[in-house]
């Protein structure tokens, strides 16, 4: 078995959901009685910090600093990580340039997921950052999928939500019918047949496998399965491949 380390604290909620989705995902699909779980090492990052360099246009700076909290978990001894939020990801690849530990991509895993369900045209919300960034968009493109994202004023709906709320641990119903809404919108304006949860707050507001008629795709538990195969080595080809 591997040892997974997870960077952490982008939100400390998503943080929380994927070491607890980790651990529910053991007991259901390794369910022998064993408490085999896998060994863990987790980096929780300043967030503020994170997201201001982001803000600022400092995305060198950002990306160094991640790489040097990756970089403490590869002190820890762990056999590869995942940044826990989709956000960090459009800094992907400069990350992994600067790490020595292999990390496994949120993105990757989702349009792997996305083609394996069926789908065509995903609707993606998430953080301004990871909406206006075309990297979810590229990164499907190789699978044969389209991304579609929310207007504009959709847009700065979603960012104002999940920072004021969601990034804080408040989970209102208001605003889950209001998120609902845009995505009912983008349904019948660009016809989209999934919905990418694209930030790993959603999960923890939108609980089902499916709202509006559409499948909703969990970032958070499918980085986890593919976190999951990799630590029991049911996915040795994957770093390879890589």
């Amino acid at each position: 078995m591997k040892t997974i380390g997870i960077l952490g604290g982008l939100s400390p909620e998503a943080t929380v959901d994927y070491y607890k989705e980790i651990i529910k995902a053991v007991n259901e699909q390794r369910n022998d009685g064993s408490l085999n779980y896998p060994e863990m090492v987790i980096y929780s990052v300043n967030m503020a910090r994170f997201i201001g360099l982001l803000e600022s246009g400092r995305q060198e700076e950002a990306a160094d600093y991640l790489a040097a909290c990756i970089n403490k978990l590869g002190h820890a001894q762990v056999d590869f990580a995942a940044m826990s939020a989709n956000t960090p990801h459009l800094l992907f690849e400069n990350i992994q340039s600067k790490v020595t530990v292999p990390l496994v991509s949120i993105v990757e895993a989702c349009a792997q997921k996305a083609k394996a369900t069926g789908v065509k045209r995903c609707g993606l919300i998430g953080t301004r950052f990871t909406m206006e960034a075309g990297f979810f968009s590229d990164t499907f493109k190789k699978y044969d999928l389209e991304v579609v994202v929310p207007k504009e004023a959709e847009q700065q709906l979603i960012h104002e939500k999940l920072f004021t709320e969601l990034e804080l641990g408040i989970f209102k119903e208001e605003t889950k019918l209001k998120l609902l809404a845009v995505v009912q919108e983008m349904i019948a304006r660009d016809d989209i047949d999934a919905l990418i949860l694209g930030c790993t707050e959603f999960p923890v507001m939108f609980t089902d496998d499916s709202y509006l008629g559409i499948p909703f795709l969990n970032t958070t538990k499918i980085h986890v399965d593919k976190l999951l195969a990799l630590c029991y080595n049911e996915d040795d080809s994957y770093f390879t491949k890589a």
